[in-house]
């Protein structure tokens, strides 16, 4: 678009001239967050918060649950990691485009500090319902095959204050969440925050229980894959999986008995990988590991850097899945994608766990869960034809926008900076929110 210079007013001769007053009460820091608001609304979820959670009576910070998990969510999503950080939707006229009354951040603190394991599990069905009815809308993976990883990580924490952090196997001082996400939009389907001296698979077999019975009511009736490292490596899992009919590929460790399965494979039977790059060599074989197949992947450098690395290294699955080897290798190694959704998560809200209470930081993951699946539903109903976008540059494209509310003739409108470069897609993706119908 081409733009007459007399449209555009002219600049300050020099930058020392500009006068900074912080008194616009109108602007909108983050006026993209009318999207996520939006959704949220027809989602029903501030009243999904009041019938779920109940925090018990004269405890402080017990009333109107809804509208302080909402402030929590709207706020992670304009970047905040902290309690404090809340503040920023409280700047300008922030609070009149969410939908909902802004709570103050101490009143945020006093409210997730009143949290026990139960409450937590009470927010937990609101992640649960949620994904239910956004699905609904139209975020659902349809008929084909759901394939979810199943992983955890290290929430690195600062401070001897913090209940339930502790020392795990990346000798980090943290918590260890599990999570569970679906690989091809990076939504969290399920997520437990742990504490930080927790094995891999604690509580690995009921939080898999209750994975499947969310996606089960959230409509899912086509098949399903769970993918997940050898820190899940688990046979009672496994045979649990099988028997409900659901696909899994799980790492497996080098263990005395597999070492010994390896070696009992004939050479002839080790397949060259074409596409590997020409510095290295990859070769693929499978075997059985009881009922199940165990797939091998082996591979070593060629050339002038064979001497670092001459001798084949071995990667181990096992899995009940019925598709070509190779298929199988290539769909197990995606499972790396759930680090974009871990990668995502930390660049928001779980850059740290605010609270000295395990309880009230088990909250805030739950809560982290919801704000990046509702931005995530987001783009998912608007821009269903679009790959997944990473955290800061959704925030960057649709959320991060400067605004001014103005009302003139009984009507409220947005203004929005000209010439915005991703205004399509904004546009495209509030409309497409807006039809859908809203919650009775």
């Amino acid at each position: 678009m081409v733009h007459d210079a007399a449209d555009v007013p002219a600049g300050p001769r020099s930058l020392d001239s500009v006068r900074v007053e912080f008194n616009e009460r109108r602007l909108v820091s983050d006026a993209g967050l009318l999207i996520a608001a939006t959704l949220a609304e027809r989602l029903g979820l501030e009243d999904l918060v009041n019938e779920s959670v109940w925090l018990p009576y004269r405890t402080p910070g017990a009333s109107l649950p809804g509208r302080k998990v909402m402030t929590l969510v709207h706020g992670m999503l304009a970047g905040a990691d902290s309690i404090d950080d809340m503040n920023v939707v409280r700047a300008g006229s922030t609070d009149l485009i969410l939908g909902h009354r802004v709570m103050a951040p101490s009143t945020l603190g006093t409210f997730l500090r009143a949290f026990t394991f139960g409450h937590v599990r009470q927010l937990d069905r609101v992640l649960d319902v949620a994904l239910a009815r956004a699905w609904q809308a139209g975020a659902s993976p349809g008929d084909g095959p759901l394939v979810m990883d199943l992983d955890s990580f290290v929430g690195e924490v600062h401070g001897y204050e913090k209940q339930g952090a502790g020392y795990g196997y990346t000798r980090t001082y943290g918590y260890h969440p599990i999570i569970a996400t679906r690989a091809d939009t990076g939504e969290v389907v399920h997520i437990r925050c742990r504490k930080g001296q927790a094995n891999t698979q604690r509580g690995a077999e009921r939080f898999v229980d209750e994975l499947l019975a969310r996606v089960h009511r959230a409509g899912h009736d086509g098949q399903i894959v769970i993918r997940a490292d050898s820190g899940f490596e688990n046979h009672k899992l496994m045979k649990q999986l099988d028997r409900e009919g659901v696909e899994f590929s799980i790492g497996v460790k080098q263990s005395k008995q597999v070492r010994a399965l390896i070696a009992e494979i004939p050479e002839q039977d080790w397949v060259t990988i074409d596409d590997y790059p020409d510095t290295g060599e990859a070769q693929i074989a499978e075997t059985k590991l009881g009922d199940w197949r165990l797939i091998v992947r082996r591979t070593r450098l060629v050339g002038d850097q064979a001497e670092l690395w001459p001798d084949w290294r071995h990667h181990t699955f096992a899995t009940n899945r019925t598709v070509p080897t190779l298929t199988a290798d290539v769909d197990h190694r995606d499972h790396a994608s759930v680090e974009l959704t871990i990668r995502d998560l930390k660049d928001q809200a779980l850059a740290h766990f605010p609270s000295g209470r395990y309880c009230a930081n088990s909250a805030w993951t739950v809560i982290a869960a919801i704000a990046h699946n509702l931005a995530r539903w987001s783009t998912l109903i608007g821009l269903p034809n679009r790959p997944a976008q990473t955290a800061s540059a959704r925030r960057r494209h649709l959320l991060s926008i400067p605004g001014r509310l103005v009302r003139t003739s009984r009507q409220w409108t947005l203004r929005l900076p000209a010439r915005w470069p991703w205004k399509t897609d904004f546009l495209t993706v509030l409309d497409a929110i807006r039809a859908l119908p809203a919650r009775t």
